[in-house]
């Protein structure tokens, strides 16, 4: 039977790990005596540079129970690293992987369904929300808006998909492959192209504690999205500009005909309101070029994407540590 990892990114989550860790150890017993997997699958937590005792209770649960395994970064580098850091290493580990959240707003009752669609021979299984009726107005307007937006720009993404998802050892391979720093991993899967399938649930409330992504870090993550899959903002820039051009001959062919009609035009609002519009158009694209050029600059420097501190996991190492390294 294949072997299950199931990765958790976590950052300050104290107060819901003691929750998370009886649920997801349920989940591997129940698949296990289910014979869906086998017996020594495990869940690996991984802490992204924690400032609370959240990597003190991985360490606590890891010596407790042998399904709990930890892996510590060195510092905090975000979610999507975080959760790329885990895959990486599990990857080594398993045969097949399933990502999510450490808040378990992701329905764990589908895992199950995830690991049958992986029998039947899908090697990427997106968890996707079946609505947003929970959610404000305002984040359920913009999340709309963000996947139209990114459809626009040509990214293929899941709709209502976010990171709870299952891939097979193969995938998570292929995915290694990807070595950019900008990191968009909801846009990123679907270049894999191995034969993909989705499971549908409703998405709960947080078990505890608090959401450690706030609207700052959620627009963050969609202009990332954006900028590391399309060139398309450039391109509307440079019509825009066009536009500008056009309007401005217009402009002038208007104002020459009323001074030649005797009519002229006067007030200077209209002339400091359109140098305005248009120093304004500039910045604007200096600064989109400026994140592409900024971009280009950190991807070409290849600096590891994370550092790994320590490694919490079974005799499959040898011992603890023994991976411990830069990606």
């Amino acid at each position: 039977m294949d072997r299950l990892a199931i990765v958790v990114p976590c950052y300050n989550e104290e107060e819901v790990l003691p929750i998370t860790v009886p649920e997801l150890n349920k989940v591997l017993k129940d698949l296990a005596a289910k014979e869906k997997i086998s017996q020594d699958s495990f869940v690996m937590y991984v802490d992204d540079g924690s400032s609370d005792r959240t990597w003190e209770f991985i360490v606590s649960c890891h010596e407790e129970y042998e399904q709990v395994f930890g892996l510590k970064l060195a510092g905090n580098v975000g979610h999507q690293f975080a959760l790329t850091a885990g895959l990486l290493t599990a990857k080594d580990l398993a045969d097949v992987i399933i990502s999510i959240d450490a808040d378990l707003q992701d329905d764990i009752t589908v895992i199950e369904d995830m690991i049958d669609k992986f029998h039947e021979g899908k090697d990427i299984v997106y968890g996707v929300r079946n609505d947003r009726k929970k959610d404000s107005f305002f984040k359920r307007t913009t999340a709309q808006g963000f996947y139209k937006v990114m459809a626009m720009m040509g990214v293929r993404t899941v709709y209502n998909h976010a990171d709870f998802r299952l891939m097979s050892k193969r995938a998570v391979e292929q995915f290694s492959k990807y070595t950019e720093t900008n990191l968009f991993l909801r846009g990123m899967m679907p270049l894999i192209g191995y034969e993909t399938d989705c499971v549908y649930y409703e998405r709960g409330e947080r078990a505890a504690g608090e959401s450690k992504y706030p609207i700052k870090k959620m627009i963050a993550l969609a202009w990332n999205g954006i900028t590391s899959f399309s060139v398309k903002p450039i391109s509307f820039i440079t019509w825009l500009g066009m536009m500008i051009i056009l309007l401005s001959i217009a402009a002038a062919v208007y104002a020459f005909g009323s001074y030649l009609s005797g009519h002229v035009v006067a007030g200077w609002t209209s002339l400091i309101l359109s140098i305005w519009f248009i120093g304004g158009v500039q910045l604007f694209a200096i600064g989109l070029i400026g994140q592409y050029i900024g971009k280009i600059y950190i991807e070409v420097k290849h600096r590891p994407r994370y550092n790994i501190e320590t490694v919490l996991a079974d005799e499959y190492y040898g011992m603890d540590n023994a991976k411990a390294g830069k990606r």
